[in-house]
């Protein structure tokens, strides 16, 4: 980090009011993770299906070899803050012995009817000091209640306190709109606010995901990728969980928005998200992988990259091949920051229409890879547009790249040339921009 940091850039132009939406102290702490891992395990991992009928039977649950901190290993290596385990997907089938339903792992011969992914994982999770998040779908294709109005709300909110309340400290509640027909081909009217209230209560420090936050929202697709302008903001009074035709507006933010709402970008390792072994060979490779961390992490999002479990309870070869490979990429692209090496010198601006410059100089050549800003969001998100510049030779300076927010992290990949400085120049913000980090990577 350049060491300048956050006192240089204020004392640089004095101290700033709050502009905008700001993140709340959960937010900020899930802001940090940068990436975690998403896990689909359940009943389609043994039927090969996506979205499965909720009328499989618990028979078929059985990974002889399940080991959670196998999980947490691979998980670690490759660089992950969290995981985030698919508890009940739209099958309707629980990871954890509920007692509101038999259909769930104690109706199943693994563990002989005792075992509890949940309890395993979160345990696995703990002893890592890695972070536990829990994904319950709305929609049960095989409860009888789903489709009754206010009688299946209260099921899923019971459902949810049972969860947030058994299995220690959760960091991220991942909800999506799924609402399709249930056992009787009726359709559900969620009562969000319930929901959203269940959490609050039972685990205040968690962050609620869905397309319309209320703490993250989803980026608009699912191919990891967030958009070059991504603002953190959203007005949620607008919004909804499921809503659709509005993918694009969900990747860029609103300008405007009122609330503040940072995106979370959610791929795949492989084409599906529960495990087959006829995509074992089309796992994403290392170099695909750096690229979505640049266009989803380098963009402000924080990536949800999902690696499905096998059907022995284990993550594949092939996977674990794929991650390490992508942590040493990682790894050697950021090894050594010089932006701790250098004279900084901040040009600040009374007026937001007047270009702000931050400027690193260094005393002996260096060759910038990736180069990483973030905005002191605690104030607001402000930056609209800049452009980064390095010092030639011959004296003049040369466009590295150029670019719109910043907001969270921007981390930019550029072409390296032997430099003594290089320059931030912020060409629109809405209000003085406030840069809290630089990082120059060779």
């Amino acid at each position: 980090m350049a060491a300048f940091a956050l006192a240089g850039a204020l004392a640089a132009g004095g101290v700033d009011e709050v502009f905008g939406p700001v993140p709340s102290p959960r937010q900020l702490r899930w802001q940090a993770h940068e990436q975690c891992m998403f896990i689909h395990f359940g009943v389609n991992t043994f039927t090969g299906a996506e979205w499965g009928q909720g009328k499989e039977s618990p028979a078929i649950f059985d990974p002889k070899e399940l080991d959670c901190r196998q999980w947490v290993r691979v998980a670690r290596e490759a660089g992950f803050k969290g995981i985030v385990i698919t508890a009940k997907h739209h099958d309707g089938f629980c990871l954890w012995p509920s007692p509101l339903t038999e259909h769930s792992v104690k109706a199943a011969p693994w563990r002989g009817g005792s075992g509890d992914v949940l309890r395993e994982l979160s345990a696995a999770c703990r002893e890592a000091g890695m972070g536990f998040g829990v994904y319950l779908s709305p929609w049960d294709r095989n409860n009888p209640k789903y489709g009754t109005g206010a009688e299946y709300n209260d099921y899923f909110a019971a459902q949810l306190r049972d969860v947030l309340t058994n299995y220690g400290p959760v960091f991220e509640v991942w909800f999506d709109g799924a609402c399709g027909e249930g056992p009787d081909g009726h359709r559900q009217e969620y009562d969000w606010k319930k929901f959203v209230a269940v959490v609050r209560e039972c685990q205040p420090d968690a962050v609620i995901f869905s397309d319309a936050g209320p703490d993250i929202r989803w980026v608009g697709n699912e191919r990891g990728i967030g958009c070059e302008t991504n603002w953190c903001r959203l007005t949620l009074s607008d919004l909804f969980p499921g809503i659709a035709g509005r993918n694009d507006e969900l990747c860029h933010g609103q300008c405007d928005g009122v609330d503040w709402i940072q995106a979370e970008a959610d791929v795949s390792i492989r084409p599906g998200w529960f495990w087959r072994e006829s995509e074992s060979a089309q796992v994403k490779t290392p170099a695909e992988l750096v690229r979505i961390w640049i266009e989803s992490v380098g963009r402000g999002c924080n990536l949800l990259l999902n690696v499905p479990v096998d059907r022995r309870g284990l993550i594949g070869d092939a996977d674990i091949a794929s991650l390490r490979g992508f942590a040493s990429a990682i790894a050697a692209r950021t090894v050594r920051d010089v932006g701790s090496d250098a004279e900084v010198v901040v040009t600040a601006t009374e007026t937001i229409d007047t270009p702000s410059t931050t400027e690193l100089r260094w005393k002996a050549s260096v060759s910038p890879r990736l180069i990483r800003l973030e905005e002191f969001v605690q104030l607001g998100q402000r930056v609209e547009a800049f452009r980064l510049e390095s010092l030639a030779a011959d004296g003049s300076w040369r466009k590295l790249a150029h670019a719109t927010t910043i907001g969270v992290r921007r981390i930019l990949e550029v072409e390296p040339m032997p430099t003594r400085a290089i320059r931030i120049i912020v060409e629109k913000s809405r209000a003085r921009a406030r840069l809290s980090r630089v990082s120059v990577y060779e």
